[in-house]
């Protein structure tokens, strides 16, 4: 396994990694996701907790039963490789065209806590935009995260980042599988 992307944020790393998924697991799960119901609970930020964005919880041990977990494990020993850490939260979020999506962290600073982001799709044209933005800690981008299908992306959670919903020639959902995880 081989990152294609290794990025340091104010001393933060950002990875990127491809091909963990096969084309019939991300059918599978892209349907999946096409079936479930949503809500407007997600909130990025207390500040902008009037502007709820499309999500859905999963239970941590069905998680653990998805065929996202053990690559996600293989690629976290990787990025993390001497520390332990237990899957604490999962769920998707989904964008469309026209959503609002704000900068936020994961976690408190130096919680050392880290997200696994899986971009879930059978298809991606870079022109639809939908792209995970992170910042420095002066509100500068200084990593961007195309939403390849089955791209899986591994951050310290308390790096600010942001989603960008897809662009108006976009008719696809975006959906963004998150696992976060805490140190034990």
């Amino acid at each position: 396994m081989k990152f294609s992307h290794d990025i340091q944020i104010d001393g933060k790393r950002v990875c990127a990694v491809d091909d963990l998924l096969s084309m019939e697991h991300l059918q599978m799960l892209t349907q999946a996701l096409h079936r479930s119901g949503y809500t407007r609970s997600e909130v990025a930020r207390p500040d902008t907790a009037q502007y709820r964005h499309w999500a859905t919880e999963i239970d941590t041990k069905a998680c653990q039963q998805m065929p996202i977990y053990s690559p996600a494990m293989q690629a976290l020993s990787l990025f993390s490789p001497h520390t332990s850490l237990r899957l604490y939260r999962s769920y998707v979020n989904v964008a469309h065209f026209g959503d609002m999506l704000f900068t936020h962290t994961d976690c408190l600073p130096d919680a050392g806590e880290v997200t696994a982001l899986w971009y879930i799709s059978e298809a991606w044209d870079p022109e639809w935009g939908g792209e995970t933005m992170f910042y420095d800690k002066n509100m500068d981008v200084r990593a961007a995260i195309t939403p390849k299908p089955g791209r899986l992306a591994l951050f310290d959670g308390d790096i600010p980042h942001a989603g960008r919903p897809p662009n108006r020639i976009c008719y696809a959902p975006r959906y963004t599988l998150a696992m976060k995880f805490e140190r034990v």
